[in-house]
């Protein structure tokens, strides 16, 4: 089994670097997509200053939580609701430097501050979306948005159910 290790005073590139070929390792060969969305939010939940790791899943009109790491979450969100229903809807990712400033933001956890989402899109369709929050004001940028795109596309690549 490969194991995430995050060196000591790496840079955000290197971090998503070890990141990406985690994630690449753990999923290769494991059809089954709750064991992998389950490792690779585990993963996700190590990056630094996050507090909540995970992936909401598209069933129907509303995402579903899939497998998470932190606090309880919403169970469901609807169309375009808060900052993963607007990146859904949009089909791009959000940066959210201010969580309570973000209009209709869906406050699961009273300590986020901050909050990235970025949709799971294979061709037209939409999966679910990959959602990180810190309990930092300002902990993710465009940097992170871009890597987390990166592992969207091969989070797309999984076994989803049709």
């Amino acid at each position: 089994m490969h194991t995430f290790h995050l060196p000591a005073g790496a840079d955000r590139a290197e971090i998503y670097t070890e990141l990406l070929a985690t994630a690449q390792a753990l999923v290769e060969g494991e059809p089954d997509l709750v064991a992998n969305l389950a490792n690779l939010a585990a993963c996700l939940k190590q990056l630094p200053g996050v507090s909540w790791a995970g992936f909401y899943r598209q069933v129907g009109d509303d995402l579903v939580l899939g497998p998470f790491q932190g606090k309880l979450a919403c169970t469901r969100i609807g169309p375009g609701k808060g900052v993963c229903g607007a990146a859904a809807a949009r089909r791009e990712a959000l940066v959210v430097p201010a969580v309570d400033a973000f209009p209709g933001h869906i406050a699961c956890d009273a300590d986020s501050r901050s909050e990235v989402v970025v949709p799971i899109v294979r061709g037209e369709r939409l999966l679910g979306v990959i959602d990180l929050d810190s309990d930092r004001p300002a902990n993710f940028d465009d940097r992170d948005a871009e890597h987390l795109t990166r592992l969207a596309a091969l989070v797309a690549g999984l076994a989803w159910p049709a």
